[in-house]
This record gives structure tokens, sequence and C-alpha cells, in this order.
């Protein structure tokens, strides 16, 4: 396992775990010095599902895997047939 700054995964590009671009990591919040969740700038396509906010914060266990890209489950990812959202819309 190779230990990684956190400077070099800002701006990995995301991908959900079927393939779906979701977009680019941006920040990183961390909670007691340890990785709480992951600020990313969504892909324009998937803004319109929440509700047009322009990042989303994904909680870390959502992360499957860090690389060349960033992995995340499908299931953060809102439920096109309702509302729900496994991470929460940042705004800003």
């Amino acid at each position: 396992m190779r230990v990684r700054k956190i400077s070099e995964i800002l701006r990995l590009r995301v991908f959900t775990d079927s393939g779906e671009y979701f977009g680019e990591i941006e920040e990183v919040n961390l909670n007691n010095n340890k990785i709480d969740g992951w600020r990313i700038k969504v892909d324009g396509s998937i803004s319109s599902l929440i509700g047009g906010a322009r990042g989303v914060i994904i909680p870390h266990q959502f992360v499957k895997a860090i690389s060349d890209v960033v992995i995340i489950s499908k299931s953060a990812l809102p439920n096109r047939e309702t509302s729900d959202f496994g991470g929460m819309a940042a705004e800003d």
C-alpha cells in the first residue's frame, strides 16, 4: 500500500464504480486528523440531479479506490427516481 499526500489527490477525476464520470476532487474534510469526506466539483450532467449544486460532499466510506482516478460507490449518487442522496450538496 502506497501512502499518498492529500495534495496529490486534489483535482483527481472521480468516477462511479459503474464507470460514469462524476467530477473532480476539490477539497478534503478532516475530523480528528482522519479523512471524513471529499468535496467533489460535479460534472454538469450530474449537477441537475442534485438541484443545481456545484459540488457535493461524499463521505469517505463511499470511496472504493484512489489511484490515478478516484472510484466512488454508485450508491453515493442520487437515485434518479427519487431525490435521496448519499452525500450532501455543497452550495459553494
